[in-house]
């Protein structure tokens, strides 16, 4: 009667047993949850910022732009727009703001020190949204006045002047009236050459700065008295607006620079915290398995005393659910809790406005992610539990699965799923769909070399007998040792990437200047200063000219800017630098074509570098039409030739040349680059800015110093999140120990029975950790070493340097965890003494 009323509960769902499993499974099941707490992590913090950023943008747009309507160019702002915009200050619609923004020399007047700085020119409306916080606390508006200027702290400090001292900026004296502490449409300073001055537009004309060919930006900013009016100006002003030249948006649709910034940083942040999902949900089933592989025996119990497979899947269903649930929430708090915590990470690129704030639409969203994770990688490990036969009880050997259709589709259903998360993280189908390409290539090819090479390994019998065991462990019944250096590898493989990646980038352009590279960078060279300017610097260097343009069509096609800027890489709807000569340089090659221009050629020629050519889909040619807008005018020309750099160097480039006879009356300015030695450069570059006001002096050294600075914040940021990603291979290989454990309390006895120390077994199972961890560090470092190559060479187009000291150390503390991980969980194993577990066994 009992055995029957027992049966009759069991086709019940059993509060009781599903309790008791969710607190007997102690560290099986806290491994599962911190499985499930990574999975989560990652993706709601980042998430979080990014509902953070976008909400600051609408909150704050009008400050972030300056305007209701933005007209922004790269050239002097076309009369009908301009006499549109007068139009409307007269009739009272509209408030206007003028800005030019560029950079420019400056120095002290009774001192011999010059910097390059920022410049911002405005009217007086300006700021029209907003407010310029200055050290006095006075209104902007009242302390800038013709003659003055308001400037930021680096200046004071470099240049050693004071409130009060006048500095020369090109060839007017001005009086340092203010200390400028931040402004609304300038929130964050990531890549800044300079510090920035504020100049009243009254003074512009004084300054000699402005000239053809000069690289401004122009903008002019309206506030609309009537918002509903905006979509209607902005019409007309569009269709009054020089093709492509101007952009005329309202603060809804322009794009800010710290919203291109944090649209590109969070984009790869989340390729990051994807990969870092996957990786854990490989560890939800792998710890999943280990915790039910301890449940088979109770199992079979069940099955014995009248439990139906229905019966152990819904409870143990209930169990996982119950499990998954309580870490999608730690793992939603613990994101919750990094998002708080990342404006210190972030620190110099987050704004100050910005307010850290819960959305619980993330929430929401986090939530069902972590369930539907949970159910994909925990359905097969349950599902399975139905194979278990009553028989189980007595047999000793060890339970196989079969493999099944249903197998293959939940299979299915996790890469589609994840496929889905990919793209929808992306935004970008062709970018989702080579990343997805990307991380199944790696797992397949790390499966493919995992395979051969533990073959090999239980092909090997050493005569030592540590590893001789060792290796045995490695294939013991039950062990995910293949799981596991897929896992380990694919993990360091991608942090032991991005480090090379880094490393290159760092070691090409800012660590190893080139000791014959030029050093000095003198732009905006007007014409006629060629030759006093050759006088001055002592020598007569290479001249550049610069024509600024865009491309109107390629092949009567015309170029989709909208579609061509959405790209996120260089691309074909930018303004690019044309140049004139009729020779090769020194570090040029024509790869097609016998000559830059063919003799006798009727028409425009135009020689291409490969870079651009690739920019095409498909790649231009030999043949092509492309036709450009230069200063408002339209120039056709034909390709003639194709041109590639045979090094890689910091030497000038373009990507057109056309012949001097076609542009060289065109607007344009000049620049040089030259080599000086670094105690030379100070006083070479005042004399340059007292005698040429209007030569803005890049100093490289110092560039690439500001340039390593951003860098090197950001991939503290990127080291950071990709440290999850190696957590998850560490809670594989805890998983893998928990799931093999009754063999290796087996193991750890039967070596104690023939007179092992406890010593011994240790050394066995360290050994067995040393040759996994070794294992996937050697594929890890071999794998990113080529996949590091490629990026280099065929994306970033720089010289590769393996770095095999760097590399060798990063395998070394790979392998170090790896042991570490492995030997912790095994110790209370290991304290087992070997005749109460024999006996347990004998008595079964």
């Amino acid at each position: 009667g009992s055995i029957h009323q027992v049966c009759k509960k069991m086709r019940t769902f059993h509060t009781r047993f599903i309790f008791r499993q969710v607190i007997g499974s102690k560290s099986q099941a806290l491994l599962f949850i911190l499985c499930v707490v990574l999975s989560m992590v990652i993706l709601v913090a980042i998430s979080g910022l990014s509902d953070n950023v976008d909400r600051l943008m609408q909150a704050d747009a009008r400050k972030l732009h300056g305007g209701d309507i933005i007209i922004r160019s790269r050239f002097p702002i076309s009369e009908s727009v301009a006499r549109a915009t007068d139009r409307y200050v007269r009739e009272g619609n509209v408030t206007r703001a003028r800005t030019w923004r560029f950079y420019s020399m400056v120095k002290g007047v009774h001192g011999m020190d010059s910097l390059l700085a920022s410049l911002k020119v405005v009217t007086p409306a300006y700021p029209l949204y907003g407010e310029i916080s200055l050290k006095s606390g006075r209104e902007f508006r009242t302390v800038l006045i013709p003659g003055t200027v308001v400037v930021e702290k680096g200046l004071l400090d470099r240049l050693n002047v004071d409130i009060g001292d006048r500095i020369r900026v090109g060839g007017a004296d001005l009086t340092i009236v203010d200390m400028l502490l931040s402004e609304p449409d300038r929130p964050i300073n990531v890549f800044s050459f300079g510090p920035r001055i504020f100049i009243s537009s009254k003074d512009l004309s004084t300054l000699g700065l402005v000239g053809k060919g000069s690289r401004i930006t122009y903008k002019i900013l309206l506030k609309s008295e009537n918002p509903a009016e905006v979509p209607k100006i902005v019409k007309e002003l569009k269709r009054l607006s020089t093709g492509d030249q101007e952009a005329v948006d309202t603060y809804r649709t322009a794009r800010s620079r710290l919203k291109r910034f944090f649209d590109n940083f969070i984009f790869f942040l989340n390729l990051v915290g994807t990969f870092t999902l996957v990786l854990a949900g490989i560890g939800i089933y792998s710890s999943l398995t280990a915790m039910l592989k301890e449940q088979e025996k109770p199992i079979a119990i069940l099955k014995a005393v009248g439990a139906t497979s229905r019966f152990v899947t819904v409870q143990y269903l209930s169990v996982v659910f119950i499990l998954g649930g309580v870490g999608t929430l730690m793992g939603i708090a613990a994101g919750i809790l990094l998002q708080f915590a990342l404006p210190f990470l972030f620190e110099g690129l987050l704004p100050e406005t910005l307010s850290v704030t819960v959305s619980w639409k993330i929430v929401a969203q986090g939530m069902f992610l972590g369930l539907v994770v949970v159910g994909l990688f925990a359905f097969l490990p349950v599902y399975r539990l139905g194979d278990i036969k009553p028989g189980a009880i007595l047999r000793k050997e060890q339970i196989r699965f079969k493999k099944s259709l249903i197998a293959y589709g939940v299979a299915l259903m996790v890469m589609l799923f994840f496929s889905a998360i990919i793209l929808e993280k992306m935004q970008d189908m062709r970018t989702g769909g080579y990343f997805i390409l990307g991380i199944i290539s790696l797992v397949l090819l790390t499966a493919l070399i995992t395979g051969p090479v533990l073959w090999s390994l239980k092909k090997v019998s050493p005569h030592r007998l540590i590893i001789r065991q060792a290796l045995k462990g490695l294939f013991r019944p039950g062990n995910a040792t293949r799981a596991v250096i897929i896992t380990m590898t694919t993990s360091m493989t991608f942090i032991f990437s991005i480090y090379l990646v880094e490393h290159n980038l760092n070691g090409t352009f800012i660590a190893s200047y080139p000791p014959d590279a030029p050093n000095l960078f003198f732009l905006d060279i007007q014409p006629d200063q060629k030759v006093a300017f050759s006088r001055e610097v002592g020598m007569q260097p290479p001249f550049y000219p610069i024509i600024r343009a865009k491309l109107l069509s390629l092949n009567d096609r015309t170029i989709d800017r909208q579609r061509e800027r959405r790209r996120r890489r260089d691309n074909l709807g930018r303004t690019f630098n044309l140049t004139y000569r009729n020779h090769l340089l020194k570090d040029e090659v024509l790869i097609e074509g016998k000559e830059l221009y063919p003799k006798g050629f009727k028409g425009v020629p135009v020689s291409i570098l490969d870079r651009v050519a690739r920019m095409s889909d498909p790649e231009m040619a030999i043949g092509d039409r492309i036709t450009f807008r230069i200063q408002g005018v339209p120039v056709s020309a034909t390709v003639t030739s194709i041109r590639s750099r045979i090094r890689e160097s910091i030497n000038p480039f373009f990507y057109f040349v056309l012949p001097d006879d076609v542009l060289k009356d065109a607007p344009q300015t000049i620049f040089t680059a030259v080599r000086m030695e670094k105690e030379k450069i100070p006083e070479l570059q005042n004399r340059i800015v007292a005698r040429f006001p209007n030569i803005t002096v890049i100093n490289a050294t110092r560039s690439m110093a500001a340039i390593a600075g951003a860098l090197k914040k950001l991939s503290s940021i990127v080291r950071f999140f990709t440290l999850f990603s190696l957590v998850a291979g560490i809670l594989l290989i805890i998983s893998s120990v928990y799931a093999t454990r009754f063999a290796r309390i087996q193991e750890s006895a039967y070596y104690k029975i023939l007179g092992a120390t406890s010593g011994f077994v240790m050394k066995v199972f360290t050994m067995e950790n040393l040759i996994i961890g070794g294992v996937s560090g050697c594929l890890a470092l071999l794998l990113s070493q080529t996949g590091s190559f490629l990026v280099c060479r065929n994306l970033l187009n720089i010289p590769y340097n393996p770095s095999f000291g760097s590399s060798i150390l990063l395998v070394a503390l790979s392998v170090t965890a790896a042991v570490v991980t492995g030997l912790l969980p095994s110790l209370s194993m290991i304290r087992q003494k070997p005749m109460p577990f024999l006996k347990s066994q004998t008595d079964e």
